[in-house]
């Protein structure tokens, strides 16, 4: 096992020395959820609680709780945090939770996005207890992490990995049945080349660390695509990004970022300059699903449509769009490909 870095050579607790660790910029992003009651939830999303402002008071609750981290937990370091934001999305019985938080510095801020997570969730229950004193908190876990040495993380990985243990001991179980010839089927994308796309300023400056696109490259590559990227440009250059990723005809184009209603977000207007014909079903689909959880989602203008016989898509830029995003294209990819090659059924 290794050495834990919290408990000296004595089995005492210590805070871990820093000081030799290099500054980068950090990033970490948690989330949870409040399991409450379908009037709750009807009753916050009117704003007519009891108790007004529940979501405002909770999240200026989680954002002062990333802030006083080193004062709850004791070994935690004091943190210049450069930015907390925390935002919530609606299930039927449901208020989903998600903070983000950054620095730059020699320690990473995981434990300040699940304080935030933490005290906004506890907050909600604070604020909704009149109504349903038995709401539970749920889930409070690590999403992605990114700086330092170790670089990306993401939960996947590690559920990923218990699923391989899991799978392992349930092959063990099985080696005395009898055996059957398995067919083992490639992934739809196997061989096609993907582009991913980051339109950030801040990316392209080095000044944020960007976490969508590499779950993007992940995700296709999972689907056994041939990635190239993220590619990550200013959204100023946004259209030089596109005709990079377009260059090599690939099968398939993903943008993330650039996609709201601020002055620089200029990723729809690029797209639609290269586009010949636009699918606005997809993109459609991805508002619609983002807005079920948040409404600020609805915001998004991104597009997407075919470039000669390259598929593209814009999505947002933050975490949570890029899932809404992935979870609408996985079952539609494989028949949408197959159409624009040529193939594929219409019925």
């Amino acid at each position: 096992m290794s050495e834990l870095s919290h408990v000296d050579r004595e089995g005492r607790a210590r805070m871990v020395d820093v000081s030799a660790k290099a500054e980068t910029a950090r990033i970490a992003v948690a989330a949870g959820e409040l399991q409450t009651t379908a009037e709750v939830i009807r009753l916050v999303r009117a704003d007519d609680m009891p108790k007004a402002d529940v979501l405002t008071t909770a999240r200026l609750a989680g954002i002062n709780g990333a802030k006083k981290t080193s004062e709850l937990i004791p070994l935690c370091h004091q943190l210049a945090l450069s930015s907390v934001h925390v935002s919530f999305g609606f299930t039927d019985t449901t208020i989903t939770i998600e903070a983000t938080a950054k620095t730059k510095g020699p320690t990473g801020v995981e434990m300040e996005a699940l304080t935030a997570v933490a005290v906004a969730g506890l907050t909600l229950h604070d604020m909704i207890k009149a109504v349903d004193p038995g709401a539970v908190m749920n889930g409070v876990r690590l999403l992605t992490k990114d700086g330092g040495k170790h670089g990306h993380w993401e939960r996947s990985q590690a559920a990923g990995a218990h699923r391989a243990e899991h799978g392992a001991q349930q092959q063990h179980s099985k080696q005395h049945e009898p055996s059957q010839d398995v067919v083992v089927q490639q992934p739809f994308g196997t061989g096609l080349p993907a582009v991913v796309l980051v339109a950030s300023t801040g990316a392209a400056a080095g000044t944020r660390v960007d976490t969508t696109g590499p779950v993007l490259a992940k995700w296709l590559e999972g689907l056994g695509f041939s990635v190239r990227g993220p590619l990550v440009y200013a959204d100023s250059d946004i259209s030089y990004g596109l005709a990079d990723a377009l260059a090599g005809e690939p099968a398939l184009v993903i943008s993330t970022g650039g996609t709201g209603a601020s002055p620089t977000d200029a990723t729809p207007e690029a797209t639609l300059a290269v586009l010949d014909r636009e699918l606005p079903g997809v993109a459609d689909a991805v508002r619609q699903r983002g807005t079920a959880k948040f409404p600020l989602a609805a915001l998004s203008r991104g597009v997407a449509g075919l470039a000669g016989g390259s598929v593209v898509v814009n999505l947002p830029g933050s975490p949570g769009g890029v899932k809404d995003g992935i979870a609408v294209l996985e079952p539609l990819l494989e028949h949408l490909l197959a159409q624009v090659a040529g193939g594929g059924s219409h019925e």
